[in-house]
């Protein structure tokens, strides 16, 4: 099929919810190039202005560590978004094939992701869906940030969780104060990302659960057991205490993107001693994950079911947790 006059679509590789995506090939420029195309929605009527503030948002970066978009535009009564075409697998499909990762290698993913989110959140973009499978290796394994489908469409204060309790994210990878139904910010992305490095450290997200409300529970309350303890050799010190850093509960005291960018490009993850070099989160020092309150803890279980849960109590209902 020849799109637009000039893409012609080869194999489709990958669906969601919304679009349907083909390696295909650019006539006019003569490159290999992938192309999203919206599904046809009975019965989402918004779901043309959101694929096209996919195509705005994520035309707004230009930086090596997220996909580029090339084009848009309507054919045939459908929109589609031509993109970068990343011949290389996810972070989810390298997971399932290998495992975890050595320290080395997860740092330097570390570094590469959290330039490209530096560069978004500096634009003023959130992604929202840090996970795995948005994570794109390209055939050098390079790092690209991928699928910014619902990075900027939601902006009312209940964004996280909707009327009717639908998250919106991947609950694995969700921050606490999404959880509890607070705006998205730059330092959810960062909690995120602390998951899924703790991921392909470990080989394991750092909270799992049954049921969608327990999941809730642990990235609030839970504290994450420090890698080393599930017996990941060969991990510095200084790199564990950072990532427990990344994942700490309340949002401020989260490294920021840019930070986390500089300490795993110059090497202070290998800094030996069991405080990472200081960095400067909010005005202070922060040198040490800050404790966070579990179930077990005297009064936690006085403060009542937290808002996910109500909203689940009253009836609504979650998306299952994706990988």
């Amino acid at each position: 099929m020849l799109l637009a006059g000039r893409y012609r679509l080869d194999v489709e590789i990958g669906r969601g919810g919304m679009g349907e995506v083909w390696r295909a090939y650019d006539e006019m420029l003569a490159r290999p190039v992938a192309v999203k195309l919206l599904l046809p929605q009975d019965t989402d009527a918004t779901a043309a202005s959101r694929f096209r503030l996919e195509a705005q948002t994520a035309g707004r970066l230009n930086h090596p560590h997220v996909v580029g978009v090339l084009d848009f535009g309507e054919y045939d009564n459908r929109l589609y978004l031509v993109m970068e075409l990343v011949d290389g697998d996810s972070l989810s499909g390298v997971l399932s094939a290998s495992g975890a990762l050595p320290a080395e290698r997860v740092a330097t993913l570390a570094a590469q992701a959290a330039a490209g989110l530096a560069a978004a959140h500096a634009q003023g973009i959130v992604h929202r869906d840090i996970k795995p499978a948005n994570l794109l290796l390209d055939a050098r394994g390079t790092l690209k940030i991928g699928d910014f489908g619902i990075a900027r469409f939601l902006d009312d204060p209940g964004a996280a969780l909707t009327a009717t309790g639908q998250i919106v994210g991947t609950g694995l990878y969700l921050a606490p104060e999404r959880a509890l139904g607070r705006p998205a910010g730059p330092a959810s992305d960062m909690y995120s990302l602390g998951c899924v490095l703790y991921q392909l450290l470990s080989g394991r997200p750092p909270f799992q659960a049954d049921t969608a409300v327990a999941l809730l529970h642990q990235h609030l309350d839970a504290v994450p057991v420090p890698p080393r303890e599930l017996g990941v050799a060969g991990l510095p010190p200084a790199f564990e205490n950072f990532l427990l850093g990344l994942l700490a509960k309340q949002p401020e005291d989260r490294p920021t993107a840019p930070q986390a960018a500089e300490w795993f490009a110059d090497g202070s993850w290998r800094v030996p001693g069991d405080v990472f070099r200081a960095v400067t989160v909010s005005g202070h020092r922060d040198r040490q994950p800050h404790h966070v309150r579990t179930a077990r803890d005297p009064g936690a279980s006085q403060r009542g079911p937290c808002r996910a849960e109500r909203a689940f109590e009253s009836g609504g209902t979650a998306r299952r947790p994706r990988q």
